[in-house]
């Protein structure tokens, strides 16, 4: 396969593996390290694409396993694309599916051939193949795409993983060959292959060798974040990240937590996704500079202060808490629209911050104050893999 369109990084730390970086798609550039807003559905829930233009989102993700078990791929195919359908003229990354395959659905029937699964939302009998999976990415339009992978649950023996990381390769063997067609047709988006291994770094380091061996344009880092501790996820990561080509984007699948972002960026990731900013927005959860705050508690009944007195998002230039916490009292949509655009907004903001401090030399000032304020005494331990 080709080298990618079009991945270079502009910016390094000396002290840790963070960079920025510049990913170039057919919907345009997105400065990396960036946050994609999850849009598994087609929609980040309760906004619309004006309002995540206007917050600075400059990819966003949708997931395969979702859209095709409702709307279907072949009708998004025949209203000219997810782009089309969505409204968003900007970059989109679609997730294969594969977590949501074994979370999410029933009566699974796994075998090297693909997936059997009954739907979660109807109970129809499905399939899905790493060769469908390549070709639905392919007639979605998307700019960049993920394989079909195994993603083993937490806590999994060694063997368990054994099996679902030799399942992952030859789903990429066998996607590779789609993805080689379409390239040679000239309408293929960027592919990432998914590393998988669980909590054991050396079967993620045999995976890492024989994904980069097929030569895709980037690489995500799977099966974490799925249930166990965040030091075991760190520790994991800071023992593998290194490992992935350098000129390569760097994808770390939903994770997570602004501290954990900033921590992740210290061992080179540059892309990130997560539902924590739209799920806790719709459920009455802020974050702040000051930390989370649940705006339906009592204390903010008669509160006249923003959200986030920091913030400038239009959230917080116009509503009070009180009027706030009202909305969500009174089961009132734009509650949860309100707190959704301002979460998406403080993530993008600390994106920005993050991907400023690196230009500036200041990085590593900021994970350090990162990490004090979340009482962290072992900042050292994501300075070891920056080669």
């Amino acid at each position: 396969m080709s080298a990618p369109r079009a991945f270079r990084w502009v910016h390094a730390d000396d002290a840790t593996s963070a960079r920025c970086g510049i990913l170039q798609t057919g919907h345009g550039t997105v400065e990396t390290p960036a946050f994609m807003p999850v849009g598994t559905q087609g929609t980040v829930k309760t906004l619309t694409p004006e309002e995540l233009r206007s917050l600075g989102a400059s990819m966003i993700l949708g997931n395969v396993y979702h859209l095709f078990i409702r709307p279907g791929i072949n009708l998004i195919k025949r209203q000219g694309g997810l782009h089309t359908f969505m409204g968003w003229d900007g970059p989109i990354l679609t997730d294969s599916g594969g977590y949501q395959v074994f979370s999410l659905a029933r009566l699974q029937s796994l075998t090297d051939e693909g997936v059997y699964f009954n739907a979660h939302f109807d109970g129809r009998r499905l399939f899905l193949s790493p060769e469908d999976v390549a070709r639905y990415q392919l007639d979605l339009g998307v700019d960049v795409a993920m394989l079909l992978d195994q993603c083993p649950p937490y806590p999994c023996s060694e063997a368990e993983a054994v099996r679902a990381v030799g399942r992952t390769l030859l789903w990429a063997e066998r996607a590779s060959l789609i993805i080689a067609k379409a390239k040679e047709e000239g309408r293929c988006p960027i592919f990432f292959g998914i590393v998988q291994g669980s909590m054991f770094p050396g079967l993620r380091k045999r995976c890492i060798e024989r994904l980069v061996g097929l030569g895709f344009d980037g690489y995500a880092m799977g099966g974490l974040s799925v249930g166990e501790p965040k030091e075991l996820m760190l520790e994991v990561l800071n023992a593998t990240a290194h490992l992935l080509p350098k000129d390569r984007p760097r994808y770390l699948m939903g994770v997570g937590e602004p501290a954990d972002i900033i921590q992740a960026v210290a061992l080179g990731m540059d892309l990130f996704d997560c539902t924590l900013p739209t799920r806790l927005g719709r459920n009455g959860t802020a974050f702040t500079q000051t930390g989370r705050l649940v705006v339906r508690h009592a204390e903010y009944a008669e509160d006249n202060r923003p959200l986030d007195e920091a913030c400038a998002c239009y959230a917080c230039r116009t509503f009070s808490r009180a009027y706030l916490r009202h909305l969500f009292n009174a089961d009132e949509i734009l509650g949860p629209r309100m707190l959704t655009l301002h979460n998406i907004h403080y993530y993008l903001e600390w994106m920005r911050t993050i991907r400023e401090a690196i230009r500036q030399g200041r990085f590593s000032e900021l994970l350090r104050s990162t990490l004090y304020a979340e009482r962290s005494t072992k900042p050292a331990r994501y300075e070891v893999n920056n080669a």
